[in-house]
């Protein structure tokens, strides 16, 4: 416990120093660029273009999701948390090692690394969600009370990135392929978290349930269910709980392990 608090307390310590760092690598990944930080934007767009002309009228020719959800709406709300977390997840499992011999010559600690790049992909995720929301409006989406309940997903999202962040990030300098198993399985778990089908309509009720173990589904029905589908997460008490079990598991294992190591991460790479 003592491990985990010490982590917490440098994030909250070195906030600053990690804005600083994040507007600094933004504009240097894209400096080269002529559309500059503009492509962070553009991407997803492609992206979720392509597979709702895949997936929403290639395969279901544009059916509603329930009642007057549409694909489209159903889509978004799944979609724009997942590019975030996924781009999240994966820059995060690097964070430290591209950055150790950096690091190792400055005075802040590593535990940071991973919570730079969660702040430094926060500008293309609230634009995302800007967009998404206006293509809401447009559409004629109800806005509701259960809007409100967005803060407490998007905490519990940032809270479950920093956890897995710091995880993957300190096992990567410790054993280099989990980094690329960790590339495999986010593949995969596009499809097995129900970004582009509805889940519960193709499998078995017993199926869904195992494959609610997954914490990334929490968050993606949650952001639909604050959107679209009016349901409050209290509903489902024992689902929260092994959310926030599983968050704590990670940065209480994810702590520990930076602690313990990070004088030698440099004998590691």
């Amino acid at each position: 416990m003592r491990q985990v608090l010490t982590v917490l307390k440098e994030q909250i310590k070195y906030t600053p120093m990690m804005v600083r760092i994040s507007r600094y690598e933004d504009r240097a990944n894209y400096q080269s660029h002529y559309l500059g930080l503009l492509w962070e934007i553009l991407n997803p767009l492609i992206q979720i273009a392509i597979y709702y002309l895949v997936f929403g009228y290639g395969l279901r020719g544009s059916q509603s999701i329930s009642g007057d959800v549409t694909f489209l709406e159903w889509m978004l709300a799944g979609i724009v948390p997942w590019f975030f977390i996924n781009n999240v997840v994966l820059q995060g499992t690097n964070s430290i090692y591209n950055k150790i011999h950096l690091v190792s010559k400055m005075n802040f600690p590593m535990s940071i690394l991973p919570n730079i790049t969660i702040v430094s992909n926060l500008m293309s995720y609230f634009v995302m969600l800007a967009i998404m929301l206006g293509i809401f409006l447009i559409k004629g989406t109800p806005i509701t009370i259960h809007w409100v309940q967005f803060i407490y997903y998007f905490i519990a999202m940032i809270f479950f990135l920093f956890s897995f962040s710091l995880f993957n990030a300190t096992v990567t300098v410790l054993i280099r392929d989990h980094a690329f198993v960790l590339q495999s399985l986010m593949r995969v778990l596009f499809y097995l978290t129900g970004i582009v089908w509805n889940i519960p309509d193709l499998l078995p009720a017993w199926a869904y349930n195992i494959l609610k173990l997954n914490p990334l589904m929490y968050l993606i029905d949650g952001f639909r269910n604050t959107f679209l589908m009016n349901q409050w997460f209290w509903e489902t008490p024992s689902y929260t709980i092994y959310f926030w079990l599983i968050t704590a598991l990670f940065l209480f294992v994810g702590a520990t392990l930076h602690m313990k190591f990070r004088e030698r991460f440099v004998d590691f790479v």
